[in-house]
């Protein structure tokens, strides 16, 4: 079980379906509404209906920019649109790990829905791209290896705890649960980056799997609400201040970080509709 359902302490009705609770916690309501109305809106823009794989595609490229630089490769859109050599070390291959990130999480539905822990270590494989040792690659740490991720100093869980959570979090995503997709995909990305499961880019493999339940779960079908631009766009201060709360795992801790990222995905769809208006003006 994660640490958020941990957390709430769910009473004996609540128990045969820990996300759900979380669903229940007091203001994640209105913001599941609050968001659910915000991604019908975009969904019904007229341009959607003649060109939205091309608000898809835009809305890749714009989340894993902004991914990036939550991992601390901070380009402009611009920067990102125009490269194409992203193997040289540092900020070029962060932004290439997301890139790629973010095109295989739509390839990974189906692995997802049989197999999440699966579906994390290929994400993974395909985030390190060579950049880590091959034994550490695509598969949970074990005792003793370390972890690259600067941007997140909470505690970091040994690897025994690693694996008991991640299977805990693997068998709730298989069960039946009535959990509107954004607490759904709060916690996996909450409890991916809480516990850092891989020696290196977690925060990047968080995000993508993030979008995969958003994606997954019916809400944004079409890939064209970057919660990532959101993420960013909030900041790394709010966003660790949020992912502390969720690691708290007090109900209270577990609704903020839900809510912050409700917000996060409002601010991905306020990006696709500006798209959205500028193809309609002819301006993009």
């Amino acid at each position: 079980m994660t640490a958020s359902s941990r957390g709430t302490n769910p009473g004996p009705s609540e128990n045969a379906d820990p996300l759900a609770a979380l669903g229940d916690l007091p203001g994640v309501p209105g913001t599941v509404d609050s968001v659910r109305k915000a991604v019908d809106r975009v969904y019904g823009h007229r341009v959607m209906r003649r060109r939205s794989n091309e608000i898809t595609s835009e809305a890749a490229l714009r989340g894993a920019r902004a991914s990036a630089a939550l991992a601390g490769a901070d380009w402009a859109l611009e920067e990102v649109r125009r490269r194409s050599d992203f193997g040289g070390e540092g900020e070029p291959r962060t932004v290439g790990a997301a890139l790629r990130l973010t095109a295989e999480a739509g390839q990974l539905l189906g692995v997802w829905r049989q197999s999440p822990l699966r579906a994390l270590a290929r994400l993974h494989l395909v985030a390190a791209g060579g950049a880590a040792p091959d034994e550490t690659v695509g598969r949970p740490r074990v005792a003793g290896e370390k972890v690259s991720e600067p941007l997140v100093e909470l505690p970091l869980p040994d690897a025994e705890e690693v694996t008991g959570r991640l299977d805990g979090l693997a068998r709730l995503l298989l069960r039946e649960s009535r959990a509107p997709a954004l607490v759904t995909a709060a916690v996996v990305h909450g409890e991916l980056l809480a516990l850092r499961p891989f020696g290196s880019c977690n925060g990047l493999v968080a995000r993508a799997a993030e979008r995969i339940v958003l994606v997954g779960s019916g809400l944004d079908p079409k890939s064209i609400c970057p919660a990532e631009v959101g993420h960013a766009e909030l900041g790394r201060e709010a966003y660790l201040k949020a992912l502390d709360g969720y690691a708290s795992a007090t109900p209270e801790g577990v609704a903020a970080w839900i809510a912050h990222c409700g917000h996060a995905v409002e601010l991905g769809v306020r990006e696709s509709t500006a798209v959205c208006e500028a193809l309609q003006r002819g301006a993009a």
